[in-house]
């Protein structure tokens, strides 16, 4: 996508909502762009088995599909959406990879070891956790924040990250690779997500001490902080609050615009292949331009 394309594809996101969270990839207007048409693999990950939590849309999908593309079987783990995960697991297929969509909620720990267990006994192992499910609800008075909302938030957009990390490393060996999905929100904070914000930084803390306790085991341990990126917890969060807001999403970062999945993806695949060998507790900043005290 040339920088014309994606200025024209943003300037045609309009006002909308939907009305559930995590939201459903094929409402969004415009559609997303997961992949581009001119990546290349070139078996970065062949042979290779990756776990992916909220692998059935936006940042999840990217990453799902990029995967498969180098040579990856792909398990995608997801709360409810069935018709996003079969159309992920669509795309995996369409790599000529295996996939695997497991429906449920990373908030339960035995949901996470039976998903564990359920992919190790597919597919002989698991090389890649790409732990990346989230939810988030706009509050702009801490004062409305309820105990279940925050709560709730914690639970899925941390809790979920140590279940699945806990019942997945006893698989992983030397070269293999947790990566973790935190947020710009993390460093800079938001006045209207709070909560949210609040457990994207305990996965930076998360991140950095996990690396540290399985570095000498040749496990690394990354993530990823996405800036505004155009997937369909927008619509169903920020225009649950405000649909109006929809249409300004994206546009405060010095690029002028959100970003798109496919921008991320080849990120997974550097954080997962040994490209990123020497790399570990670290993050990459992938934001449209802002600068982060990292």
């Amino acid at each position: 996508m040339t920088r014309q394309e994606a200025r024209e594809r943003a300037e045609e996101i309009e006002p909308q909502a939907q009305d559930r969270r995590p939201g459903v990839e094929r409402e969004m207007q415009p559609p997303a762009e997961f992949i581009r048409d001119d990546y290349r693999g070139s078996d970065k990950l062949d042979g290779k088995v990756a776990i992916v939590t909220g692998g059935d849309s936006g940042i999840g999908r990217a990453a799902a599909v990029h995967f498969a593309r180098e040579g990856a079987d792909v398990a995608v783990v997801y709360l409810e959406e069935d018709g996003d995960a079969r159309r992920t697991a669509e795309l995996i297929e369409e790599e000529e990879q295996s996939s695997l969509a497991i429906e449920g909620d990373v908030r339960d720990s035995a949901f996470c070891q039976a998903a564990v267990e359920e992919v190790v006994e597919e597919f002989g192992g698991v090389n890649v956790l790409v732990n990346n499910a989230a939810t988030q609800v706009v509050k702009s008075d801490l004062t409305e924040i309820t105990d279940e909302q925050w709560e709730e938030t914690f639970a899925t957009n941390i809790h979920g990250y140590f279940y699945m990390a806990r019942e997945t490393l006893p698989y992983l060996d030397d070269g293999d690779t947790i990566i973790n999905t935190t947020s710009i929100n993390a460093y800079v904070g938001k006045a209207t997500l709070v909560d949210y914000s609040s457990t994207k930084g305990a996965i930076v803390a998360f991140t950095r001490s996990l690396s540290q306790q399985v570095a000498d085991e040749g496990i690394r341990v990354n993530q990823v902080a996405p800036g505004p990126i155009w997937t369909p917890l927008i619509p169903a969060t920020i225009g649950q609050y405000d649909p109006e807001m929809v249409e300004e999403f994206g546009t405060d970062v010095p690029m002028g615009r959100p970003g798109q999945p496919s921008e991320l993806g080849p990120a997974y695949v550097y954080l997962a292949s040994r490209d990123s060998s020497y790399m570990t507790g670290q993050t990459l900043h992938i934001n449209g331009g802002s600068i982060v005290n990292a």
